[in-house]
């Protein structure tokens, strides 16, 4: 990629959180339009799961196909298709006549999806190359998602109300032609020195783990844990599981370089991005419900009722950014830790809905850890990596999120499937929904523990050695006893 000047950086890096707007926008008004699909369509909880599921599931599966095939073939060049591709997708999503052929436009949706935030973090990643400079970059990224949370159920509620939901779907269309027309003409091409080839093999084996594992904890509820059929499929995820791990370590060019997990601080960093974003998947669905379906709330003034938490990771997202290009991700690890296990746990074990102070006050704390934890991840995911290999490491980070809010809807969902969501009293669901609480609150432990396990020396001195062994990658590099 040439040297641009500033401005033109930070053109691009408008360009590239444009991608992330309408992605990050299409899950948060999706799920305040939940409860109007829900009548209209007469869908049942496992229903709703699907028409988040089907979507987060395409996207982790494809994420990384998307970042090697974009260092092999051209980042802008993939970036345009994935826009191009989800506003077609966003506009078949509007029009679906069924709930099954709205999942089915998701995944579309979803391929378009997979070509965009890690195609554009690596453009990021490669424009912006001072370490210090990059995290700002990244903090300014995961500030985009705060806006998104803050802007879209607001915008989702007044579509709903106002035209109705298939209307969440349309407001795609010209944010994604307006950034194909910016990136068409600012974007510079860039290609990895040296590009992974495909590994069909390994892009299967993803599937068969991530969309079996998904089906069973969300059809479980309805056909029985110990059924036939959803042994069966936990069955299909396990030797999937161990079948991949065996397949990629034979590979010259894996899918997934399972290298980069020897880093701690990577291998914190994906497990952390899949608890904070189960989190996030569950706290959204089980309020979504709450507030709407048990509070009788309008579309709209549930998301009101949400701007507390979403106004709250629109400021600590770039505050977090700050945090990591100075202090290093230790400090906004260990806050969001702390602040999504205590929103948590005042929920499980306080009775939040019980008053609106302490709903609110849940929802703040939530928002903070929120904001908090994204910089750090994706900071710590691609740093020390090999900006060649810059689209992959970026797709393992996005595709832990998407793993986790995948997880997270459907754990969550199954929870209250099984429990006593079909209750018509508030305070039923409110009990049911203890359990969904304390899974939340025990992401949010995860998220401490990991953020203080995996930002210390040792973990920074296995990063450094992982870097060592993509170094003994590159051509002409011969170890260090052969050039002695």
């Amino acid at each position: 990629m040439p040297d641009l000047s500033r401005r033109r950086r930070l053109l691009v890096l408008a360009i590239c959180c444009m991608s992330l707007l309408i992605v990050s926008l299409d899950n948060t008004v999706l799920n305040v339009a939940l409860p109007s699909m829900q009548r209209e369509l007469h869908a049942s909880v496992s229903g709703l799961q699907w028409t988040i599921d089907a979507y987060t599931l395409v996207l982790a599966s494809l994420l990384m196909l998307a970042g090697s095939t974009a260092d092999r073939l051209g980042r802008r060049r993939i970036f345009m298709v994935g826009l191009v591709v989800f506003a077609l997708g966003s506009l078949l999503c509007s029009l679906a006549p069924g709930l099954s052929w709205l999942v089915v436009f998701r995944m579309v949706q979803a391929v378009g999806g997979s070509m965009l935030n890690p195609v554009a973090m690596s453009i990021i990643t490669n424009t912006f190359t001072a370490p210090r400079e990059r995290a700002r970059a990244i903090g300014v990224w995961g500030g985009v998602v705060g806006i998104s949370m803050a802007a879209g159920p607001v915008i989702g509620g007044l579509l709903v109300q106002s035209v109705g939901w298939r209307s969440i779907f349309w407001i795609n269309v010209p944010i994604g032609a307006l950034a194909l027309f910016l990136t068409l003409r600012y974007v510079p091409e860039s290609r990895a020195p040296r590009p992974r080839r495909v590994d069909p093999v390994g892009q299967l084996l993803v599937i068969a783990l991530l969309g079996s594992l998904t089906y069973a904890i969300i059809e479980a509820p309805g056909a029985g844990w110990t059924s036939p059929e959803i042994l069966g499929f936990v069955l299909v995820a396990l030797i999937s599981l161990a079948t991949l791990i065996g397949y990629e370590r034979r590979r010259t060019e894996p899918l997934i370089d399972l290298r980069f997990f020897h880093s701690a601080p990577f291998s914190g960093a994906t497990v952390i991005a899949v608890c904070a974003f189960a989190a996030l998947g569950g706290f959204l669905f089980v309020n979504t419900l709450y507030l709407q379906n048990i509070r009788g709330l309008s579309a709209l003034e549930a998301g009101l009722y949400m701007l507390p938490m979403a106004g709250m990771t629109l400021v600590c997202a770039p505050l977090s950014g700050r945090l990591v290009g100075s202090r290093g991700p230790r400090l906004p690890l260990l806050l969001a830790g702390t602040t999504m296990g205590a929103s948590g746990l005042l929920f499980a074990a306080f009775d939040a809905q019980a008053s609106n102070t302490l709903l609110f006050t849940g929802y703040v704390l939530f928002g903070i850890g929120f904001g908090l934890v994204n910089a750090p991840i994706t900071n710590t995911a691609v740093s020390g990596m090999p900006r060649a290999q810059a689209g992959v490491a970026a797709a393992v980070a996005s595709t832990s999120r998407q793993v986790g809010q995948s997880l997270g809807v459907a754990v969550i969902g199954a929870v209250l499937a099984g429990g006593a969501y079909a209750a018509a009293g508030g305070q039923q669901f409110v009990v049911a929904g203890r359990p969904a609480w304390w899974i939340i609150a025990g992401c949010g432990a995860a998220v401490l523990l990991l953020g203080a396990l995996t930002t210390g020396r040792w973990a920074k001195a296995t990063a450094r050695r992982t870097a060592a062994l993509f170094e003994e990658d590159r051509p002409g590099h011969r170890p260090a006893d052969a050039r002695s």
